[in-house]
Protein backbone atom coordinates (compact mmCIF):
# COMPACT_ATOMS: atom_id res chain seq x y z
CA UNK A 1 0.00 0.00 0.00
CA UNK A 2 2.54 2.49 0.77
CA UNK A 3 4.61 1.89 -2.13
CA UNK A 4 1.30 2.43 -4.34
CA UNK A 5 1.32 5.55 -2.61
CA UNK A 6 4.47 6.67 -3.35
CA UNK A 7 3.95 5.81 -7.11
CA UNK A 8 1.06 7.74 -7.42
CA UNK A 9 2.68 10.60 -5.96
CA UNK A 10 5.66 10.38 -7.81
CA UNK A 11 3.80 10.05 -10.81
CA UNK A 12 1.07 13.06 -9.78
CA UNK A 13 4.84 14.96 -9.55
CA UNK A 14 6.11 13.96 -12.88
CA UNK A 15 2.73 14.99 -14.80
CA UNK A 16 2.68 18.39 -13.28
CA UNK A 17 6.46 19.22 -13.64
CA UNK A 18 5.55 18.36 -17.42
CA UNK A 19 2.86 20.26 -17.92
CA UNK A 20 5.07 23.19 -16.06
CA UNK A 21 7.80 22.21 -18.75
CA UNK A 22 5.45 22.37 -21.62
CA UNK A 23 3.96 25.56 -20.63
CA UNK A 24 6.45 28.27 -22.93
CA UNK A 25 7.78 31.56 -21.52
CA UNK A 26 7.80 34.70 -23.32
CA UNK A 27 9.54 38.00 -22.72
CA UNK A 28 7.75 40.15 -25.55
CA UNK A 29 3.69 40.74 -25.90
CA UNK A 30 1.64 43.55 -27.34
CA UNK A 31 -1.56 45.04 -27.65
CA UNK A 32 -3.82 47.11 -29.44
CA UNK A 33 -6.32 49.24 -27.88
CA UNK A 34 -8.74 51.75 -30.28
CA UNK A 35 -9.50 54.01 -28.25
CA UNK A 36 -12.29 55.95 -30.58
CA UNK A 37 -14.25 52.65 -29.74
CA UNK A 38 -13.09 52.10 -26.26
CA UNK A 39 -12.47 48.25 -27.72
CA UNK A 40 -9.31 46.03 -28.65
CA UNK A 41 -8.28 46.59 -32.13
CA UNK A 42 -8.18 42.68 -33.31
CA UNK A 43 -7.06 40.79 -36.21
CA UNK A 44 -4.31 43.18 -36.91
CA UNK A 45 -0.89 42.21 -37.96
CA UNK A 46 1.91 43.00 -36.14
CA UNK A 47 5.88 42.22 -37.52
CA UNK A 48 8.91 42.17 -34.98
CA UNK A 49 12.27 42.86 -36.06
CA UNK A 50 15.66 43.03 -34.52
CA UNK A 51 17.88 45.32 -35.52
CA UNK A 52 21.72 44.37 -35.94
CA UNK A 53 24.00 47.10 -34.51
CA UNK A 54 26.95 45.79 -36.61
CA UNK A 55 25.42 46.07 -39.92
CA UNK A 56 22.72 48.50 -39.04
CA UNK A 57 19.79 46.22 -40.85
CA UNK A 58 16.83 44.78 -39.45
CA UNK A 59 16.06 41.34 -39.40
CA UNK A 60 12.75 39.54 -39.40
CA UNK A 61 11.83 38.00 -36.34
CA UNK A 62 8.49 36.96 -36.48
CA UNK A 63 4.48 38.18 -37.45
CA UNK A 64 1.76 37.87 -35.53
CA UNK A 65 -1.94 38.61 -35.78
CA UNK A 66 -4.00 40.46 -32.85
CA UNK A 67 -6.60 37.81 -31.17
CA UNK A 68 -10.25 39.36 -30.31
CA UNK A 69 -8.83 40.71 -27.44
CA UNK A 70 -5.96 43.14 -28.95
CA UNK A 71 -3.44 41.27 -28.15
CA UNK A 72 -0.31 39.09 -29.20
CA UNK A 73 1.39 37.38 -25.70
CA UNK A 74 3.54 35.67 -27.36
CA UNK A 75 6.15 37.25 -29.05
CA UNK A 76 9.98 36.43 -28.01
CA UNK A 77 10.21 33.01 -26.79
CA UNK A 78 12.38 32.43 -23.36
CA UNK A 79 13.54 35.44 -20.99
CA UNK A 80 17.04 36.64 -21.97
CA UNK A 81 16.10 38.49 -25.58
CA UNK A 82 18.36 41.56 -25.17
CA UNK A 83 18.67 43.89 -28.17
CA UNK A 84 16.76 46.95 -30.25
CA UNK A 85 13.57 45.64 -31.38
CA UNK A 86 11.28 46.84 -33.79
CA UNK A 87 6.97 46.01 -33.42
CA UNK A 88 5.26 47.39 -36.95
CA UNK A 89 1.75 47.45 -36.55
CA UNK A 90 -0.45 47.38 -39.79
CA UNK A 91 -3.06 49.18 -39.46
CA UNK A 92 -4.26 50.28 -42.85
CA UNK A 93 -6.32 46.87 -42.90
CA UNK A 94 -7.62 47.30 -39.62
CA UNK A 95 -9.12 50.75 -40.73
CA UNK A 96 -10.50 49.85 -43.94
CA UNK A 97 -12.83 46.87 -42.31
CA UNK A 98 -14.08 49.61 -40.01
CA UNK A 99 -14.94 52.37 -43.28
CA UNK A 100 -12.67 54.37 -41.44
CA UNK A 101 -10.16 56.67 -43.00
CA UNK A 102 -6.68 57.29 -41.28
CA UNK A 103 -3.53 58.75 -41.54
CA UNK A 104 -1.50 55.78 -40.34
CA UNK A 105 -1.42 52.91 -42.92
CA UNK A 106 1.43 51.38 -39.86
CA UNK A 107 2.63 52.63 -37.33
CA UNK A 108 6.81 51.34 -36.33
CA UNK A 109 7.26 51.66 -32.16
CA UNK A 110 11.05 51.01 -31.61
CA UNK A 111 12.19 49.70 -28.52
CA UNK A 112 15.33 48.35 -26.41
CA UNK A 113 15.11 44.93 -24.23
CA UNK A 114 17.62 45.44 -21.55
CA UNK A 115 17.40 42.54 -19.16
CA UNK A 116 15.28 39.20 -18.36
CA UNK A 117 12.24 40.97 -17.63
CA UNK A 118 8.94 40.93 -19.54
CA UNK A 119 8.00 43.59 -21.85
CA UNK A 120 4.72 44.74 -22.82
CA UNK A 121 4.36 47.15 -25.73
CA UNK A 122 1.16 48.38 -26.22
CA UNK A 123 -0.55 51.13 -28.33
CA UNK A 124 -3.80 53.07 -27.98
CA UNK A 125 -4.73 54.08 -31.34
CA UNK A 126 -6.94 56.11 -33.42
CA UNK A 127 -7.40 57.30 -37.05
CA UNK A 128 -5.47 60.08 -36.64
CA UNK A 129 -3.40 59.23 -33.17
CA UNK A 130 -1.58 56.89 -31.56
CA UNK A 131 0.66 56.13 -28.10
CA UNK A 132 2.18 53.47 -26.75
CA UNK A 133 4.41 52.83 -23.40
CA UNK A 134 6.10 50.15 -21.63
CA UNK A 135 3.41 48.40 -19.72
CA UNK A 136 3.33 45.46 -17.78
Amino acid sequence: MKKTIIAFVFSLFSIFALAQKQQASYQLSSHILDVSKGMPANEVTIKLEKYDTMSKTWHYVAEKITDKNGRVPDFLAGDDNRGIYKLTYFTSDYFKRNKTETFYPFIEVVFEITDSTHYHVPITLSAFGYSTYRGN
